[in-house]
């Protein structure tokens, strides 16, 4: 959520930088809500700071042993309009914060400014694209022609964009999970977490899923509970309403869980594989950060996701998305996209860039809704941290880009060398 104090001190400079993000925006709601917030406030403080007068006078009338049934009436008048106000102040200050929970973060200053995807720059890439002497093929062929996949069983069982992976294609899964998971906790630090693949709206809240992208998400009609899109929502809900102490800044958590998403306007894009399915895997990092710190917190995090594929020998390219490409409570994102040579590319030959990985500081606006805040020093004010999550990485597509830039002529898949110690040695994956 936006920082009401910076909304209301900065409107103009608020306006502009969602207007970067395609929004036009008055703020009219906000400041009406917060402008009443404020005068019934006062209005409580000044009967609160009377209330405690009266109370003094009461005492010392009855010290004295003069009436003080006349104050006492008046006092029992201000404490009903005092807890009349405190409602009215609950109310304005829910009518303000809901106003603001429907808009998007701000944009860092060093965003590009742009409408889509077409004004995100390239900031570096790696590896070199593999020159086939075969036209390479789309790995839901390969898959199947192996018998790794299955989407026909998947649908009959579930629906469209629900697949079952099948012997070697479903250990290929596991494999890569295991090494990512190895990889962020033994090297880069983090620490593993497991948790809940079922979450409540206020997590959901906290991490800007809700109120706004609803129809993304799958519910359960009994419980209220909602299957997580990401792990970025539990893990970053693990220290939802804390203060954390002085000292414990940076928090660095790695989380491997099945991710669930209606994929509500996709329709027609992807249709065919598993670039773009209901229920993927994932694996997730998550930092809580001290703001300022959490950009250089970004860049580790970046190349931590980008040394996955660098083990890989997956050859990809590092993006920082525009103003009008970026997620919803994303202040930058780094977009790393995996290069897939069975996949259509915009001049019509084959292979194309795809996103594996979208890494992202939150910075304050995920931990204002979920309350996370921390302390610099013992005695210190309490402030909100800064947030950041980013794949590390997408588990469903790592697979597609291993079988796509691994495939050799004979329809055979050569297993990565970083991933045969997880195979059980297998360096080849070949027709049945």
């Amino acid at each position: 959520m936006l920082d009401p104090r910076f909304v209301r001190e900065n409107l103009e400079a608020a306006r502009s930088r969602l207007a970067s993000r395609g929004l036009a925006v008055d703020f009219a709601d906000f400041l009406e809500a917060d402008g009443s917030r404020r005068r019934l406030l006062a209005e409580v403080e000044g009967l609160k700071h009377a209330r405690n007068a009266a109370s003094e006078a009461i005492a010392r009338k009855k010290k004295a042993g003069e009436d003080a049934a006349p104050l006492i009436a008046e006092m029992r008048g201000a404490s009903d309009r005092i807890k009349a106000l405190d409602d009215e102040v609950r109310a304005a200050e829910a009518r303000a914060e809901s106003s603001l929970l429907a808009l998007p973060n701000l944009p860092h200053d060093s965003v590009p400014v742009g409408a889509d995807s077409g004004g995100n720059l390239e900031v570096r890439r790696w590896g070199e694209p593999r020159r086939f002497d075969f036209p390479p093929k789309p790995h839901w062929e390969i898959g199947e022609a192996l018998g790794l996949l299955d989407f026909e069983r998947g649908a009959r069982m579930a629906q469209a964009r629900f697949t079952v992976l099948t012997g070697l294609g479903a250990r290929l899964e596991r494999a890569l999970i295991q090494f990512m998971l190895d990889l962020h906790t033994t090297e880069h630090g983090y620490t593993e977490i497991f948790p809940p693949l079922l979450v409540n709206a206020a997590a959901m809240t906290g991490t800007g899923q809700l109120p706004k992208f609803a129809e993304e998400l799958f519910k359960t009609h009994d419980e209220s509970l909602y299957l997580i899109p990401t792990a970025e929502v539990p893990v970053t809900n693990l220290h939802r309403e804390e203060i954390l102490p002085p000292g414990s800044l940076p928090r660095s958590y790695v989380a491997f869980t099945p991710c669930f998403r209606r994929e509500a306007g996709s329709y027609g894009k992807d249709t065919r594989g598993l670039i773009r399915q209901h229920q993927f895997n994932k694996v997730e990092l998550v930092k809580l950060a001290e703001p300022e710190r959490s950009y250089e917190a970004l860049e580790q995090m970046t190349r931590d996701a980008e040394t996955v594929l660098r083990r890989l020998g997956l050859p990809y390219r590092t993006v920082v998305l525009c103003t009008g490409d970026m997620g919803f409570s994303a202040a930058k994102t780094y977009d790393i996209e995996v290069w897939l040579p069975g996949q259509p590319g915009a001049s019509g030959q084959p292979g194309a860039y795809r996103e594996i990985s979208s890494v992202s500081n939150c910075e304050a606006f995920q931990a204002r809704r979920a309350q996370i805040r921390y302390r610099k020093a013992p005695k210190a004010p309490v402030e909100y941290v800064h947030t950041l999550n980013g794949s590390g990485v997408a588990v469903g597509r790592t697979w597609l880009a291993v079988l796509e830039n691994y495939q050799e002529a004979d329809g055979s898949v050569t297993i990565p060398e970083v991933l045969r110690p997880y195979m059980g040695g297998l360096d080849r994956i070949a027709r049945p």
